[in-house]
Formats: structure tokens, sequence, C-alpha cells
């Protein structure tokens, strides 16, 4: 794994392989009813731009979704990042990968309310240097909060694998509680909900976190999906073979079951 050029050329790349894979599980299992997939925008390790006054002032969410926006800029190219202020939309959720030494970028105040098992405490801090200015950017909290109003913030520890919810209440974050036996929220303004799965991905068994659905359906990722059309398709073949099976003990010739079911005789003698 390298880094990418970045309008920062201080500013290092993913952190881990985890990093890389959580965020395509999100993106995959992401099935949002009311938006058409050409007016949803996801980001993963993107430069998001969020103050016009310090245009080169961004952070870089692990993760986050953008609603009722074209799917590309100008509706015609790939993005190389998101500008809050020129798209005229704040992201409706994002999602932080909790990195050791890092903590305080992501939460800010509630960094306090970590438990030991959420990160490791043997490499060295994370700090946010000053801009040309002299005046330093504010973190990732109240980014997400003060400045865009995001609705939805979610951070994750894959060392704990602990879901932490932040909601967009009276002008600040308020900390909502997650269950931990079942951690899954549901985002009423979304129709979807976020949860704790454990589970294989990209060959790697362990917890992740993915979308569900109102029924409380872990939305399928496009290796499932694959798989579940594979078995539907079985089972239908299945069913018809056995369907033609009973039409020939029945005395039926092959000619008129083919008729019946549109099957051609050479299948059916194949059954």
């Amino acid at each position: 794994m390298y880094d990418l050029p970045s309008e920062d050329p201080m500013e290092s790349g993913l952190p881990d392989e985890f990093h890389d894979i959580q965020p395509q599980l999100l993106s995959q299992t992401l099935r949002l009813a009311d938006y058409d997939s050409d007016r949803i925008f996801t980001g993963t390790d993107i430069n998001l731009y969020y103050a016009p006054d310090h245009p080169r002032w961004h952070k870089r969410p692990d993760w986050f979704l953008v609603v009722d926006v074209p799917r590309l800029y100008a509706q015609e190219d790939l993005r190389l990042s998101y500008v809050a202020w020129d798209e005229g939309r704040s992201p409706s959720v994002v999602v932080e990968l909790l990195s050791p030494g890092r903590e305080f970028e992501d939460l800010g105040a509630f960094t306090d309310e970590l438990i030991e098992e959420d990160i490791p405490h043997d490499l060295p801090p994370y700090t946010i240097e000053d801009d040309e200015t002299g005046i330093k950017p504010p973190h990732k909290l109240q980014v997400y909060g003060e400045i865009l109003q995001i609705p939805y913030y979610f951070v994750f520890s894959r060392y704990s694998n602990r879901l932490r919810f932040f909601q967009f209440i009276d002008g600040r974050y308020q900390e909502q509680r997650v269950d931990r036996e079942n951690p899954r929220v549901w985002l009423p303004l979304l129709g979807i909900g976020l949860g704790v799965w454990y589970g294989k991905f990209e060959r790697f068994t362990r917890s992740w976190i993915r979308w569900y659905d109102a029924e409380g359906n872990w939305i399928p990722s496009y290796p499932e999906r694959i798989e579940q059309e594979r078995q539907a398709r079985e089972q239908a073949e299945s069913q018809l073979r056995q369907v033609v099976v009973n039409l020939l003990r029945s005395g039926m010739s092959i000619d008129q079951i083919a008729q019946i079911t549109g099957i051609s005789e050479a299948k059916i003698r194949e059954f």
C-alpha cells in the first residue's frame, strides 16, 4: 500500500488495511430507497473541504455519505474531493475508524469516554499543525458538528468493536446510547440502519460495521448478492426439475411437457 498525492504533502495515507476494507463494506451494503444511485455520493479518505474562508482546510473522513447531489462532479467526472460550500450540501453521515494517537481529533471532548480496549497506547500522538496563517484548524468533531452540522456521526474502534454514535441536536453533537449486546442504530432521516456484524468479508472474519434495512436484515454486499442469486437460480432449476419429473411419472410425453412448460425437449431429456 502506498500514499496517493494529497493537497497536504505531509499528510499520511491510510493507517492500516482495515481502513481500506471496512469502507468498501459500507459502500457495498448502502441502499437508500428514497434516492437514485446517481444522486448519492460516498467518499472514502478523500478531502472534504469545509471552510470557504480557509479554502485549503480539509478533513479526510474514513467514509462519508452525501445524498441529493450528483454522483459525478459537474455530472461528468469522478470527484477529486468534496467541497461543501461549492456543492451547497453537507454530508448526512460520517464514519471514522478510530486510529491510535488520533482520539482527540475524532472525538474532541468525548475522548474522555474512551474505554481501555478502544485503542492501543503504544503509538506516538497525532497533532494538528497550524496552517500558513498560524491558525490551528478545528478538529473533526468541531468540523462535522459546529461547521457542517452533519446529522449522524459514528466512530468505530476495530480494537474493542465498539460503535459510538453522535447525533447533531440543538446545535451540538450529543452522544446517543448504543446497546453493546446488539449494537444497531436506526437513522430515520435516511430509512436505513448501521450496526456491528460479525462475519467474513474480503477473506477476513471479524466484527465489521454495515447497513441493515427496515426489517432488521443485513443488506447484502456484492459477493453476498452474487451468492444469493446463484442459490436462487439453483433452487428454481431444482423446482423445475421436480415438476418435469412429476409430469413424466404421470405418463405425459416429452413433447407435451415441452409445450406446457416452455422447456426444450433436449433440456427435458437431461432431467
